[in-house]
């Protein structure tokens, strides 16, 4: 229905919590159900990163009840043991590198990392990521070297020059990054190096850096308390239109905004769903519905990480990609850093089950090409969450204790829910009682993995 009339026009706006006025006859059209629909299907699609993000985001810097909780922005939170199932904050968690959890608020001015030299023998990473979830940023030991240096973390609306004792200067889309960085340990008895190594990771307001006197705060944030139920509804605008506020828009994405602009989603837009005519609530919440489907489909169908992780430059704003690699495990190592396979189903197509039995064998002279390490680890469904069992075993891989060849020089993961056999309990990963899905993390990929000409060999039903 088209209409002349300015004051019908900005009641049509505020219903969608619009922030129009007019002061001219404008003529608009006011979007059908299926248009609404769509764009609310597209949307979610959109957006189902940046929930998952915020929501990671607000319980580990506002949620102060919350085991996640880190003590706000700009310090870090040094995990020195591997992650167990106690440890909920994240979906898919490694089982191989402590973590350390920071964000930063770049309002006000930009931060710096300050990181020591690393031995030789150890690896680790800082992946930085935006309210995207792009990975905007890498430090460490593969992307910037062995050597101690100082980095900048800046906001996307910081106009300054690189000051004197900044290796590199990184810029976010974003006001708000955070970091998952990972130290990797060498077992229970390494755990005391593992900490003196983090207790040396040093972040600074520029300001303090440059020892020069700090810009005034920036304003407070009234941070919304994260509901499952309600982000993975038609209100998950409400968390959009809250996020987008904090986010440089990007030329590539002014079309799909002004679309998504027909339904209520802008920056700070006050959306309120209460008001809207019956129909078209129905209509948001079956997009919604129906993204939400088909990210759960999509991300069903994908065997390995290749394409899910990146700069915004290099997932080429495939927003359903960028999904799927937050449904798989949010933060996700870029390519070049990690490579991911993962299993839900086994090699007849059937999907993994703790009732059965599994084997995943790596031929004689056929072990993952990797310059670093690599393991399989295994989660419940749907939590998707690390596996209770009563060895404490998470994780397999080329680093596990006992962890050994059969005569012939083949390897085989055992994949059950009881100990298998004699010494094959050495290679035994525990699942389960019912569906489960496993990840495999190659950390430092060779050419072979990247390229896809070495396959990852995926689980066989036992015989």
């Amino acid at each position: 229905m088209k209409t002349t009339c300015p004051i019908i026009l900005f009641a049509t706006a505020l219903a969608f919590g619009l922030a129009f006025t007019f002061t001219t006859h404008v003529t608009a059209a006011q979007p059908s159900n299926a248009e609404i629909k769509a764009i609310a299907k597209e949307a979610i699609i959109y957006a189902y990163p940046m929930l998952y993000g915020y929501k990671t985001m607000q319980e580990q810097t506002q949620d102060q009840f919350s085991a996640a909780y880190i003590g706000g922005f700009g310090r870090f939170r040094h995990y020195s043991k591997t992650y167990t199932p106690a440890d909920t904050d994240i979906v898919t968690p490694n089982n191989d590198t402590p973590y350390s959890w920071a964000w930063l608020d770049l309002r006000s001015e930009p931060w710096v990392l300050t990181v020591p030299a690393v031995p030789k023998d150890r690896y680790n990473v800082f992946q930085w990521v935006d309210l995207y979830t792009h990975n905007f940023a890498y430090v460490g030991v593969r992307a910037t070297g062995y050597e101690p240096g100082s980095y900048l973390f800046a906001g996307p609306n910081w106009k300054g020059e690189k000051p004197a004792g900044i290796k590199q200067v990184f810029q976010s889309e974003s006001e708000f990054v955070g970091t998952l960085t990972r130290t990797n340990t060498k077992g229970a008895d390494d755990t005391a190096n593992v900490r003196a190594m983090q207790q040396k990771y040093v972040l600074q307001p520029l300001s303090e850096f440059a020892g020069g006197r700090p810009p005034s705060p920036a304003p407070a944030v009234a941070w919304p308390s994260w509901n499952e139920k309600r982000a993975l509804s038609a209100e998950f605008v409400s968390y959009v239109n809250f996020l987008l506020q904090f986010v440089k828009p990007h030329d590539s994405e002014k079309a799909l905004l002004e679309r998504f602009a027909k339904i209520g989603i802008g920056p700070g837009v006050d959306f309120n769903l209460a008001p809207l005519p019956k129909e078209t609530r129905k209509a948001i919440e079956a997009g919604v519905a129906e993204g939400l489907k088909e990210i759960e489909t999509e991300t069903g169908k994908i065997k390995s990480s290749a394409g899910l992780f990146g700069t915004r430059e290099f997932l080429k704003n495939d927003y359903m990609k960028r999904a799927n690699g937050v449904m798989i495990g949010i933060y996700g190592n870029s390519l070049e850093e990690a490579y991911y396979s993962s299993w839900a189903t086994d090699t007849s197509g059937q999907p993994l089950d703790g009732k059965k039995q599994y084997q995943i064998r790596f031929e004689k002279g056929a072990m993952p090409p990797v310059k670093l390490f690599w393991s399989v680890t295994m989660y419940n469904l749907p939590q998707r969450m690390l596996v209770a069992n009563e060895i404490e075993r998470y994780s397999i891989g080329d680093r596990t204790e006992g962890f050994k060849p059969a005569a012939d020089g083949s390897l085989t993961i055992y994949i059950q829910s009881t100990p298998p056999a004699g010494d094959k309990k050495a290679n035994w990963l525990p699942t389960p009682a019912g569906p489960f899905f496993m990840v495999g993390r190659f950390y430092g990929p060779d050419q072979a993995l990247l390229d896809g000409s070495y396959k990852v060999p995926g689980p066989e039903p036992a015989k």
